[in-house]
């Protein structure tokens, strides 16, 4: 089963500051009810995003100037808390192919890799900087190299990091390990049948 390889993220972004923001803040207790991630996009910072109304609380995913964003920028240690899979979930079915950050939970980021979407980080100033310039400028692409791991937007190239095993699962198009064990089907099976037999009793 060929996955596509994830080289290059291009697209706008948003800015969503903070650090140590939470899976409960990412995606509410409530959603965790759900019998499939359909629809769970609508979830994504929901009681930050909205008034028990219904109606819209200030938040940067509300700004109208953002609507679209692909890339997700973020403080230091996002996805913290519980290990839901929920929320790379929920920023996935929301639109967003990578996010650009100081630092990840690390469960966050194993799921998030396992959806295609790279999470690569980089220090605190280039962020900010990076913020602003989309700030500035909402319709500015920003383009995530995987493979060189750097960042382009307007005249500036940052340098990004992202840990070598995901780096290569994804420019290889190897990030789903389910995926992985299906097409080694056959091959599970030639070991199988190497194994030595239950002993019957």
């Amino acid at each position: 089963m060929a996955l596509e390889k994830i080289t290059q993220v291009t697209g706008r972004a948003v800015h969503v500051p903070g650090n140590d923001i939470d899976t409960d803040r990412i995606t509410p207790a409530r959603y965790l009810k759900v019998v499939t991630f359909d629809g769970l996009g609508e979830a994504l910072f929901y009681d930050e995003r909205f008034n028990p109304d219904g109606s819209l609380k200030p938040h940067p995913l509300n700004d109208p100037r953002f609507k679209g964003a692909s890339i997700l920028l973020v403080g230091a240690n996002f996805g913290c808390g519980s290990s839901r899979e929920h929320s790379p979930q929920a920023i996935y079915r929301a639109g967003f192919r990578a996010l650009i950050g100081e630092s990840f939970a690390e469960i966050f980021f194993g799921n998030s890799t396992a959806l295609s979407m790279p999470c690569v980080t980089a220090d605190k100033a280039e962020i900010e900087a990076l913020a602003a310039a989309v700030e500035a400028d909402p319709e500015m692409m920003v383009t995530i190299d995987v493979e060189a791991l750097e960042v382009y937007y307007a005249d500036q190239i940052l340098k990004v990091r992202l840990p070598e095993s995901a780096q290569k699962a994804l420019v290889a198009g190897r990030w789903d390990p389910i995926a992985d064990l299906l097409e080694a089907g056959d091959l599970l099976e030639q070991a199988s049948a190497r194994l030595p037999k239950a002993v019957q009793r």
